[in-house]
């Protein structure tokens, strides 16, 4: 096969990106230009590497075969740049991702555990959805992702090889709620009191779920406004503006105002935290990480 590194690097984008167009404006090419790669690897290959969907592109199987490759290439390449140029690499890099909830307080005692331990790897940070990151590492541009799952907690794609994947914790989904108005002194809310509320949820897609509403609230919720940051919502929620669900492990970040309240006359939502890895023999440096990831959660006591 003749196949460039350019290709590879195509193919690694469309992979996490799930896209043509995101992975052009990732690698700053148009969008033909992306299309044109695609083909000429097809064309190389003797395979389809892509399937278009509704919801974007996926990896056929050939492209799932390749893209394990491409890591691999892509590294080497990455490393005999290194040696023409006499860069040094100074320390073990490991590329960490972590989804939105988990880094207001996992994330920063994690890495302060690391540093503690083992100085000499550094560690770049990434935050996403669970969806991205799953895509992310799959196409080898991150090297260890902190995921969340809700139940039945079933592996995080149907991809294979399967991913390498650790429960770091349990946390209960509670709602955020003002400490003055309709819930004002309260600890629990009954979940037909959440009906007609107003909600600060995160936007979703076709491939990711609505974040900060109730999940299986009866009847359509009244969003009123929608944020991606935490803190965001957060403040919103302290000025009045609505309510959000939010991990219980987030009590330790509210700012003033906030109430926590347990959700009553529905089923507890538990919301597992992950790290995920590809599979096989890790690095060090990434066995590294994931012990700094996984001694970090400790019990969370709700301040109701």
């Amino acid at each position: 096969m003749d196949i460039s590194s350019a290709g590879l690097r195509v193919l690694q984008q469309i992979a996490e990106s799930g896209s043509f167009t995101a992975a052009a404006a990732r690698l700053g090419y148009t969008q033909s230009a992306v299309s044109r790669q695609a083909a000429s690897l097809e064309r190389n290959a003797g395979a389809t590497l892509f399937e278009r969907r509704p919801d974007g592109v996926r990896l056929a199987p050939a492209g799932l075969t390749l893209l394990r490759h491409a890591r691999t290439i892509l590294d080497s390449v990455a490393a005999a740049e290194r040696d023409l140029t006499g860069t040094v690499q100074q320390a073990e890099l490991v590329r960490l991702g972590a989804s939105m909830s988990a880094g207001a307080v996992l994330l920063p005692a994690a890495l302060k555990r690391l540093a503690a331990a083992d100085p000499h790897i550094t560690v770049t940070t990434r935050e996403g959805t669970t969806p991205t990151l799953i895509r992310a590492l799959r196409a080898g541009s991150i090297d260890v992702a902190v995921l969340t799952s809700r139940p039945p907690h079933r592996p995080p794609d149907g991809e294979s090889p399967r991913l390498h994947v650790e429960t770091v914790e349990d946390t209960e989904l509670v709602v955020a709620a003002p400490s003055t108005g309709e819930f004002a002194g309260r600890t629990a809310v009954h979940v037909d009191e959440l009906v007609d509320a107003a909600w600060i949820a995160t936007p979703s897609s076709s491939s990711e779920p609505l974040l900060g509403v109730w999940p299986g609230l009866p009847g359509r919720p009244r969003i009123v406004h929608s944020a991606r940051d935490w803190l965001t919502k957060l403040h919103l929620v302290a000025g009045g503006f609505g309510v959000t669900t939010l991990p219980s492990r987030l009590s330790q970040v509210l700012p003033p105002g906030v109430s926590l309240l347990r959700v009553e006359g529905a089923p507890p939502e538990i919301r597992r935290v992950l790290v995920a890895r590809l599979p096989g023999r890790p690095h060090p440096a990434i066995t590294a990480v994931t012990r700094a990831i996984t001694s970090t959660a400790c019990p969370v006591d709700l301040p109701l």
